[in-house]
């Protein structure tokens, strides 16, 4: 009877120990939260560049098939007839603006906004949170 009583009292894990892996599953939890995190920045970043990028090439490319900027950013994603030619579009679609960015064209000038600022000079994809 005392073995039954004595097999009974060492099955099963002691309080302790519970508390020692809970806190190490808690620890191991805050370490892939804060890596998920920067990754979330990081990739926000790359998709602003990567927008900006795109624009800045299609600009060049409707500039170098009609010898003028675009007027607006939607003048990139429909054809145009040029001299005779149809050509384009030159972008699928206009970048979002529901990343936390907005890419923009001013009329006329080439030149790509990102958040209200000349992406050139400023590359304003760097400052995203």
């Amino acid at each position: 009877m005392r073995e039954q009583l004595k097999k009974k009292r060492e099955e099963g894990f002691t309080l302790i120990e519970l508390l020692i892996v809970i806190i190490i599953l808690a620890i191991l939890a805050a370490i892939v939260i804060f890596a998920v995190g920067s990754t979330t920045k990081n990739s926000k970043i790359s998709a602003c560049n990567a927008d900006a990028k795109s624009v800045e090439t299609a600009v060049e490319a409707y500039k170098a098939q009609t010898t003028s900027f675009p007027a607006a950013l939607t003048n990139l994603t429909t054809t145009t007839v040029y001299n005779g030619n149809t050509v384009g579009p030159w972008l699928r679609t206009v970048p979002g603006s529901g990343n936390g960015y907005t890419v923009a064209l001013v009329a006329n000038t080439g030149e790509v906004d990102v958040n209200g600022a000349n992406y050139d000079t400023t590359n304003n994809c760097n400052s995203l949170s």
